[in-house]
């Protein structure tokens, strides 16, 4: 029996159903890797911030998201090269969706119960997005913008629904405008937590 199409889950209807101690039996998601390509560089190295936002209220399966992910790092890689770029996935698919399996041979009504008993069991899982959720995000140089934008414009027939590109006004992955990044480190007031986006603006004051 092949997988149930996902366009049979796209809507929202019930609650969050996570995997736990109730729910077991849950099958691996498909998407293992969250962060592709120079996930190391440092804040200064990747100016530059696009993201592709949600349009709709939906579900996306973890296996749309996994295409995604594949057909965004492999556009970048081959005209960005692969150390030109950090990419991010930046929805979970911790929803569980569930099959109530039906026969469909000869003699199936003897089988089976029909919809009595039909709560089915884990089949897959999705991440529940809602309109301007941010799905995919990815910071590069200015000199590879155009790159990533035709690279998230790819990524975007793998959803379901809407999507929006959009460019962030924000210096890479971090909270601080561009404009602000640049004055700040110029004035000595930004300090470097690890290699990663972590940041944190201090006062002249507090430095002494």
């Amino acid at each position: 029996m092949g997988r149930r199409p996902a366009r049979c889950y796209r809507q929202i209807k019930n609650k969050p159903y996570p995997k736990s101690r109730y729910c077991r039996g849950v099958p691996d998601s498909k998407i293992r890797i969250y962060d592709v390509g120079m996930k190391r560089k440092g804040v200064d190295e990747f100016p530059f911030c696009v993201h592709l936002v949600s349009w709709e209220k939906e579900n996306v399966s973890s296996e749309a998201l996994e295409a995604a992910r594949i057909a965004c790092n492999k556009y970048m890689t081959k005209f960005a090269g692969k150390d030109a770029f950090h990419l991010r996935v930046r929805v979970h698919p911790f929803h569980v969706l569930r099959i109530n399996k039906m026969l469909s041979c000869a003699g199936a009504d003897r089988l089976q119960t029909g919809m009595r008993g039909a709560f089915g069991k884990p089949q897959g899982t999705c991440a529940r997005v809602s309109i301007g959720q941010v799905l995919l995000s990815v910071r590069c140089k200015d000199t590879n913008s155009q790159n990533a934008q035709e690279a998230l414009r790819r990524a975007k027939f793998k959803f379901p629904g809407r999507q929006k590109i959009i460019v962030s006004r924000k210096w890479g992955f971090t909270k601080f405008s561009r404009t602000d990044y640049v004055q700040w480190k110029s004035e000595n007031r930004i300090i470097f937590l690890d290699a990663m986006d972590l940041l944190q603006t201090v006062s002249l004051e507090e430095l002494f």
